[in-house]
């Protein structure tokens, strides 16, 4: 498996509670250009559409030596089961739960996934005790 890129502002601004692993419907210039590493996926979100999940703002930038050019900024549909949309479905309409993109990677066979979560926004005061309850790790840890 080989992440090409990672959220990491999801993990400090979110809490997590539950992640699925999904496929996404590319082109084939994106597919290269992914592989190549020019994705981002720091300001995009999942959304749910007629019963399919799409995500939106994921940024992968045109390939080098493409020939017609495609918008970057697209959304585009992830591939999960029945069972997972129903499941995902169920938690998104409940107050405050949000599905966000937690990292974009190659598995062992050579397919694009993407790990998407189930989560909630933390507030100021969570990520203030978050940071304290860590540094107070780090002292016992030093000592």
């Amino acid at each position: 498996m080989k992440i090409i890129c990672r959220n990491k502002k999801a993990f400090k601004d979110y809490e997590i509670f539950e992640r699925f692993e999904a496929g996404i419907v590319l082109l084939g210039n994106e597919v290269k250009s992914l592989k190549n590493g020019n994705v981002s996926i720091q300001e995009s979100y999942a959304g749910i559409e007629n019963g399919e999940v799409f995500i939106y703002n994921m940024d992968i930038a045109p390939y080098e030596k493409e020939i017609y050019h495609t918008d970057r900024k697209r959304k585009r549909k992830l591939l999960l089961k029945k069972k997972e949309i129903k499941r995902i479905i169920g938690k998104i309409t409940m107050r405050g739960f949000t599905l966000i993109p937690l990292s974009v990677y190659i598995n062992d066979r050579n397919l694009v996934k993407i790990e998407i979560a189930i989560a909630r926004g933390k507030k100021m005061f969570e990520k203030r005790e978050e940071i304290k309850k860590r540094d107070i790790e780090m002292e016992m840890r030093r000592e």
